[in-house]
C-alpha cells in the first residue's frame, strides 16, 4: 500500500543540520526515545529514558551531537510504517515526540482567530449565523486590532468602548487584556503523532484544524525546542458555551503533535520560531481542498511571554510541558453550502507544515472510532522498570 506520509516533506528542509528528537514504538518494548536524521533513527535512551528527562539536560544540543546510540532502522522505513492504515505492529513506528510533559495551549493569540472566536460566541455555535454575525462585528470593531498591545492603556480604552456598545467578549478579554488564555489541551502521553488518525467528537457539526507551533519547555521554564501541532477544535461546542472548552478541546485523539522536536542550537532558536510560517492543507475524499497559513510574526504576545504566563511562582511543571502558541488561521471557506463556512468531513487528510520543522500529517475520524488511548503513565513506568 502506498503511504500518504511523504518522506520528502516529513523532515525539515535542512534536516542534515537539524537536531531532531522523537519517540518510536517498539513491539514488546514500549516507546523509545530516538534521534532522527534523514538516514536513520538512533536509540538515545542512554542519555535519558523519557523526553521529559532529556529536556532537563543542560547543553542539550552538545550532548545530542556527542551521543549516537544503536540504530533502530532507516528513517524512511519507520515513517512508512507510521501511517495508521499501513502499519505492521511488529516493526517500529513514530509516536508523538513528547511523553510525561503536561500539554498546554495558549488561546486567542492572533487577531484573526480572536475575531472568529467572538463570532462563534455571538453566533452561539450556529454556523449558519456566522457570516451575518461576522459582518456585524467587523463593521463595529474593524479587522485591524493588530496594533493593540495586550494589557496596554490603549487596550483598556478599547475595552471600555466595546463594553459601552455591548460587544465585549470573554475572547477579547484574553486577546487584548493583560492575562493570556492558557488551558490544558490534553493529558500527558495522550497526544497522537504524525500518521495517526485525529478525532472529532461525533456530535460536532462545526469544527476545524488549528495549525500551531508547539514549544518544548522543561521544568525550569527553559524552551529547549519546538515542533508542530494540530489543536483540533469544535467551533459549535465552544461557541455554545466557554464552559464546554474541555469537551471542545480534549477528546480522544484531538491533539496531534510532531513529527519531531527540533532542539535549539546555533542553527535554530527562538528567533527562528518567531519568524516561522505554517502552511495548512486539508484534502477531502470528495475533492475538496483548503489551504491556509499562519505566521508567528503576527502573534499578539511574544512566545516567551506566553511561557512566562504558563509557568512561574504560582504554577510549576516538574515534568515540563509543551505549549501550543495559538493560530491565526480562521477557516471560513464554504464546504457544505453557501454561508456555512468550513467543517471537517471524515477521511480528511490534514497537513501542517513548516520548512524548519517538517510536516505533521493526520487523517480525520470521530473520537469514538479512532484507536482508544490505553497507554498511560502506569504503562510507561512498567515498561521502563522492565527494561
Amino acid at each position: 500500500m502506498k503511504t500518504w506520509l511523504e518522506f520528502s516533506a516529513a523532515l525539515p528542509a535542512d534536516a542534515q543540520d537539524a537536531l531532531l528528537v522523537g519517540r518510536v514504538q517498539i513491539a514488546g518494548f514500549g516507546p523509545l526515545l530516538v534521534q532522527v536524521t534523514p538516514e536513520g533513527v538512533h536509540d538515545i535512551s542512554g542519555l535519558a529514558a523519557t523526553c521529559s528527562e532529556l529536556l532537563e539536560l543542560d547543553e542539550l544540543a552538545g550532548k545530542l551531537r556527542a551521543h549516537r546510540g544503536p540504530r533502530i532502522g532507516a528513517t524512511r522505513e519507520v515513517l512508512a510504517n507510521t501511517a495508521f492504515d499501513a502499519r505492521d505492529a511488529a516493526r517500529p513506528w513514530f509516536l508523538a515526540p513528547c511523553d510525561l510533559q503536561a500539554i498546554k495551549a495558549a488561546g486567542v493569540t492572533f487577531v484573526a482567530s480572536m475575531l472568529e472566536r467572538v463570532i462563534e460566541e455571538q453566533a452561539r455555535g450556529d454556523p449558519a449565523r456566522a457570516e451575518s454575525v461576522r459582518q456585524e462585528v467587523v463593521a463595529l470593531i474593524g479587522e485591524d486590532l493588530g496594533a493593540v498591545t495586550p494589557g496596554s492603556p490603549q487596550a483598556q480604552q478599547l475595552k471600555q468602548l466595546l463594553q459601552a456598545r455591548g460587544l465585549w467578549s470573554q475572547y477579547l478579554e484574553v486577546g487584548i487584556g493583560p492575562d493570556a488564555e492558557i488551558f490544558t489541551k490534553s493529558q500527558p502521553l495522550s497526544a497522537v503523532g504524525t500518521g495517526a488518525e485525529i478525532g472529532l467528537h461525533p456530535a460536532s457539526e462545526w469544527n476545524n484544524p488549528e495549525p500551531e507551533i508547539v514549544l518544548a519547555v522543561n521544568s525550569r521554564g527553559q524552551v529547549q525546542g519546538a515542533t508542530l501541532g494540530n489543536d483540533v477544535n469544535l467551533r459549535d461546542f465552544e461557541g455554545r458555551s466557554a464552559l464546554l472548552l474541555g469537551k471542545s478541546k480534549d477528546d480522544n485523539a484531538s491533539c496531534a503533535i510532531g513529527p519531531f522536536i527540533r532542539v535549539f542550537d546555533e542553527r535554530f532558536g527562538m528567533d527562528d520560531v518567531r519568524r516561522c510560517d505554517l502552511a495548512l492543507r486539508v484534502e477531502g475524499n470528495e475533492g475538496f481542498v483548503m489551504q491556509g497559513a499562519s505566521s508567528l510574526s503576527k502573534i499578539s504576545r511574544d512566545p516567551l511571554d506566553l511561557v512566562a504566563q504558563a509557568i512561574g511562582p504560582v504554577h510549576q511543571y516538574p515534568d515540563g510541558f509543551v505549549l501550543f502558541l495559538g493560530t491565526m488561521f480562521a477557516p471560513i471557506q464554504d464546504r457544505r453550502g453557501p454561508g456555512l463556512g468550513f467543517t471537517h468531513e471524515l477521511g480528511d487528510l490534514v497537513t501542517v507544515a513548516s520548512p524548519l520543522l517538517g510536516t505533521l500529517a493526520n487523517r480525520v475520524n470521530t473520537s469514538d472510532r479512532v484507536a482508544p488511548w490505553t497507554y498511560g503513565v502506569t504503562a510507561l513506568m512498567r515498561d521502563l522498570a522492565r527494561r
